[in-house]
């Protein structure tokens, strides 16, 4: 507050808090752009339980949300779908038999995490 009181005017003031967050923003962005390649380039490890890749691609996902809430990935917001499509795409090919049986069986539009 005691720094934008010696402002003369709005613009002034406007000018002065837009040059100090700019910083910021910019962190925030190289930020989720860092999470969103790691997003991207998720795989399931071999020998990794299940729960422990849920945990690991969740995390990565709730990063990108806190960083962005308005965040697009290929132009559609971060839903739930986004994620059970990556999770499906990208386990071990141990998993082929239950990814098809997910996908077959399921409306992923409409399944949710928990579901999965």
């Amino acid at each position: 507050m005691e720094t934008i009181l010696n402002k003369e005017t709005g613009k002034h003031i406007w000018d002065f808090m837009k040059q100090k967050y700019q910083g910021s923003i910019r962190v925030k962005r190289a930020q989720l752009q860092a999470l969103l390649r790691e997003f991207e380039v998720l795989q399931m490890k071999e020998g990794e339980s299940v729960d422990e890749y849920f945990a690991r691609t969740l995390t990565i996902a709730n990063k990108m949300k806190i960083h962005g809430e308005r965040m697009k990935i290929h132009g559609e917001s971060m839903k739930q779908v986004v994620i059970i499509e990556k999770i499906l795409r990208s386990m071990t090919s141990r998993f082929d038999y239950v990814v098809c049986s997910v996908e077959e069986s399921n409306d992923l539009d409409t399944l949710t995490i928990d579901e999965l």
